[in-house]
């Protein structure tokens, strides 16, 4: 361990959950989540929240459903906000504590750093299958799959994906539609 680190405070889900306002606890190190998003944030936001929700009706996935960010507790010390969460199982707390399917991020310049490095091995490290970064400024969206418990980036050449999110629910999506 990083001498630094020693120094650091470190806070638990307990400490967290007495907070006010929006935070993250990525190894009980706090990250505050303000100010709050961009507009042009919010509309990617609520047009992939549209496109999944559509996505899942049309392909009959009753058992997975769409949240906008949700407390997803990963480890006492750990509690990420994803953007939006896809989560086949259901949630029988106040928190999210097993891996969802999929999970989106959007980036901005003050979450972007977090966004590719803490998330995506916390993301990877649970497990979940999907994470998607959909980035405003160049209009694109990076998917990593998981495969031999490692992500791989998907071909993004074109924004017509196919994805297996649990058994029996495969969903299409075109990721052009975000832009519109």
């Amino acid at each position: 361990m990083h001498p630094a680190v020693k120094i650091l405070p470190n806070y638990s889900y307990e400490d967290y959950i007495l907070w006010e306002g929006r935070w993250e606890l990525i190894d009980g190190i706090p990250y505050a989540m303000s100010p709050s998003p961009t507009p042009k944030h919010q509309r990617i936001s609520s047009q992939l929240q549209y496109l999944l929700i559509d996505a899942l009706n049309s392909a009959n996935c009753e058992d997975c459903k769409v949240y906008d960010f949700l407390d997803y507790k990963t480890s006492e010390h750990t509690v990420v906000q994803p953007d939006i969460l896809i989560v086949c199982n259901e949630i029988k707390k106040k928190y999210l504590d097993f891996p969802p399917s999929l999970v989106v991020e959007i980036l901005s310049p003050s979450t972007a750093m977090k966004d590719r490095n803490n998330k995506f091995s916390i993301y990877q490290s649970q497990g979940i299958n999907y994470y998607l970064m959909v980035d405003p400024e160049k209009e694109e969206t990076e998917i990593y799959q998981l495969q031999d418990e490692k992500y791989a980036l998907l071909d993004n050449s074109t924004n017509n994906v196919d994805l297996d999110l649990a058994t029996g629910c495969n969903i299409q999506l075109n990721l052009d539609l975000i832009w519109k």
